[in-house]
């Protein structure tokens, strides 16, 4: 056994230290003031300064450290299998030093998550900071927030450029643009929330990201937040919010389509202002529809046409991958990434938006 250890000394250090990461990270994640800690004087900081970094160049970082990674991995993978045809009466051997450092590569992506962004699903929650909470929901409390916001819709539909089939027509490159002050109005009430937001990149593999039901994407190895500009672009204003809410350091994806909503909705920006309100109704109605059928297209119908139109679009876009295999795929890998870090549903956990939005606006 010694010799074995031996012979594969610096593969079986590596293997061990990644083990001691992730058990470490695994068996103090429990403890809220240590991981407030590392979030605010380590990990909080070194996200900043990745990102200060990554935001030299217009481009995302983190698609091109993709590219880069999947083509590292086939090439690895090709040379493995030819390196261990080469070893002929070693081949066992050399198969067990290629396969072991794979798995070790994998595990220090593993733990440098776990330390980059694992913590924050640790640390004091955007509902700790701010004494709003989740509550269980009335019917009629949904009914009339529901409203609420289908009246806000109503009032901030005809405030945004449309095209000559009445959609929402805002460039994107002009939203893009203005998210840098996302977060603008909300930070007087929330002074926790203040962050000198470097904006959020355009995924050059959008298409791609809508087949995985992805509308955007914070990297913690980056620090950048990227946005699928192929989706509808009446979306892309709360999407762009909800990924700033992250580079806040909140894990949580729940209070990050509260967060979404409410910088949205208090934006200067007419376009950010209604996609806020808009995604906000979308979260609200859908669970008034499982509800209240009735009375959610009662609401439903009061809406003008303009915002009909754009729900349709928007409905129309995601049908195309609904149910695919990749799409699927991907909801259960993700499923279980949320599961592991304490977000007990799962992917279900965006339904709790609805309870905090009752919170804040019943």
């Amino acid at each position: 056994m010694k010799n074995f250890f031996l012979r594969y000394k610096k593969l079986h250090i590596w293997l061990l230290a990644d083990c001691a990461a992730l058990l470490a990270f695994f068996s103090l994640r429990g403890q809220r003031g240590l991981m407030n800690a590392v979030a605010e004087h380590f990990t909080g900081p070194l996200r900043r300064g990745l990102g200060r970094l990554s935001y030299l160049v217009p481009f995302s970082v983190m698609e091109a450290v993709e590219v880069l990674a999947v083509l590292l991995g086939v090439g690895y993978l090709v040379w493995s299998v030819a390196a261990v045809v080469r070893a002929k009466g070693r081949r066992r051997d050399r198969a067990y030093g290629l396969g072991l450092g794979a798995v070790c590569a994998l595990l220090s992506v593993w733990a440098g998550f776990c330390l980059l962004w694992g913590v924050n699903y640790w640390t004091d929650s955007f509902q700790d900071k701010s004494s709003i909470y989740a509550r269980p929901v009335a019917l009629e409390d949904l009914r009339a927030v529901t409203e609420y916001f289908a009246g806000r819709v109503s009032e901030t539909a005809g405030s945004v450029a449309r095209d000559g089939h009445g959609l929402f027509a805002v460039p994107r490159e002009e939203i893009l643009e203005n998210s840098v002050r996302a977060y603008g109005g909300i930070t007087e009430a929330f002074p926790f929330l203040a962050f000198d937001d470097p904006g959020v990149k355009p995924m050059a593999f959008s298409r791609l990201m809508s087949a995985l039901d992805f509308t955007g994407f914070y990297s913690s190895f980056t620090g950048e937040s990227n946005v699928n500009v192929d989706s509808p672009a009446c979306m892309l204003p709360s999407t762009i919010a909800h990924e700033l809410a992250h580079q806040r350091g909140f894990a949580s994806e729940q209070e990050c389509n509260f967060l979404a909503v409410l910088a949205s909705t208090t934006c200067a920006d007419p376009a950010y202002q209604y996609s806020g309100w808009l995604i906000g109704y979308v979260y609200l109605g859908n669970a008034l529809y499982s509800q209240d059928p009735e009375g959610y297209w009662a609401i439903r119908e009061s809406l003008p046409e303009e915002a009909r139109l754009d729900l349709a679009y928007n409905n129309a876009y995601w049908a195309q991958f609904q149910d695919t295999a990749v799409q699927r795929a991907s909801n259960k890998v993700y499923d279980g990434i949320l599961k592991s870090y304490g977000e007990e549903r799962g992917i279900q956990s965006y339904g709790t938006v609805v309870d905090l939005l009752v919170a804040y606006y019943g």
